[in-house]
C-alpha cells in the first residue's frame, strides 16, 4: 500500500524494490546468533529508537528502508499509512518538504504485516550533520536558519517535528525533512492519533506498561513545544560531535524563543536526554537476552552496538 509523496519527482521510491526480498534477509539476520548483519546479505545504514534502516540492494544501496515495528493487522498498518500521509502533506502545507516518501507493506505471517517507510539513498555530503562538518561555525548558515524557521512553521498543538540535525538534508540550496516514520499529529486534548502500542512493541512486554503512561506521553508530547524542539536541535549537535556550532545555533534559536536557551540549559538537557535513551536500550538489550537466552526465540528487533551519547 504505497503512499507516495513529493510530486515533483513522479517515480516511487518503492519502483523496483521487493520488500518481501528486503524483509526476508532481516529475518536472517535476526535468526542469526551473531548481532552483526555483515555477511547475510543486509546493509544496515543506521539505527533509529524504535527502527532499523537497510540499505537496499545491499551491494550498491539505492533506496533506504526503514523497517517499523510489525503491525498485528493488516487494518492497523492501513491507519498508520493513512496518518504517514496526512503527516506528509501537512509538513509540505507548512513549508517543510519531506524527501521523497513511501509506505510499503508485505506480509508477515499469522496475520502481521512488517511495514517500510522508503526513501532514496541520499549523497553523504547532504546530510545535515556532514553539511555543517564542512562549514566554519555561522549563525547565517543557511541549514541553521532553514530549520529553525521550520520548527516555527510546523510546530503547534496539534503537530510535533523532531528537529535534530541528523533528520535534514541539504543540497542544492534547498532543505529537505527525513524522519518521517513518526508521524506527530495529536488531537484535541493532545494524545498523539498514530497507535503508540505500536512503538511500544520494541520494549519489554512487562515494562510497556510503565513506558507508555509514564514515559512516551512526555517525550512525544513535548516535540508539540517549539521551544524543546529547538533545545534538542541545539543539545543534538553535540551527540554529533559539533559542539561548536551551539553558540550559532543559539543566537538564531533565540531570536525566536522566550525565555533565551542557555548553554547550561542546553547541557543539562543534553545529559537528561543521552540517561534517558541510554537507559531504554539497555532495557531492549535485557529484553533481547531473556528472549534469546531464557526463552529461546529469536527477539524480533537489531539493536545497535555502542552509542556515544
Amino acid at each position: 500500500m504505497p503512499e507516495d509523496q513529493e510530486s515533483a519527482e513522479p517515480a516511487s521510491p518503492l519502483a523496483g524494490v521487493d520488500l518481501a526480498a528486503v524483509e526476508a534477509a532481516v529475518l536472517r539476520a535476526l535468526a542469526a546468533p551473531s548481532d552483526a548483519p555483515e555477511g547475510l546479505g543486509l546493509r544496515v545504514l543506521g539505527y533509529g529508537e524504535i527502527s532499523l534502516v537497510v540499505g537496499w540492494p545491499d551491494s550498491r544501496p539505492e533506496v533506504a528502508c526503514k523497517r517499523l515495528p510489525v503491525f498485528p493487522s493488516e487494518a492497523a498498518a492501513q491507519r498508520y499509512s493513512e496518518r504517514f500521509s496526512n503527516y506528509l502533506e501537512l509538513l509540505a502545507q507548512r513549508g517543510v518538504q519531506p524527501v521523497r516518501s513511501a509506505f510499503g507493506t508485505v506480509d508477515a505471517g499469522g496475520g502481521r504485516v512488517a511495514g517500510y517507510v522508503v526513501q532514496p539513498v541520499l549523497d553523504s555530503g547532504e546530510l545535515g550533520p556532514n553539511v555543517l562538518r564542512a562549514a566554519k561555525p555561522d549563525a547565517a548558515h543557511p541549514v541553521l536558519t532553514s530549520v529553525v524557521e521550520s520548527v516555527s512553521g510546523v510546530v503547534d498543538d496539534r503537530t510535533g517535528l523532531d528537529a535534530q540535525l541528523s533528520n535534514w538534508a541539504y543540497g542544492d540550496g534547498a532543505l529537505r525533512y527525513l524522519d518521517v516514520t513518526t508521524p506527530m499529529c495529536f488531537d484535541e486534548d493532545g494524545r498523539i492519533e498514530l497507535d503508540i502500542e505500536l512503538f511500544l512493541a520494541a520494549y519489554p512486554w512487562a515494562l510497556r506498561g510503565v513506558i507508555g503512561r509514564f514515559v512516551a506521553p512526555g517525550v512525544i508530547s513535548a516535540y508539540r513545544d517549539p521551544r524543546h524542539v529547538l533545545i534538542d536541535l541545539a543539545a543534538n549537535l553535540q551527540k554529533e560531535g559539533l559542539s561548536e556550532w551551539i553558540p550559532p545555533a543559539l543566537e538564531v534559536i533565540n531570536a525566536q524563543v522566550s525565555p533565551t536557551v542557555t548553554p547550561e540549559e542546553v547541557e543539562r538537557y543534553y545529559r537528561s536526554d543521552a540517561r534517558l535513551w541510554e537507559a531504554m536500550l539497555k532495557l531492549r538489550r535485557a529484553d533481547r537476552w531473556w528472549q534469546r537466552r531464557v526463552r529461546r526465540r529469536d527477539y524480533p528487533f537489531l539493536l545497535p552496538g555502542h552509542i556515544d551519547r
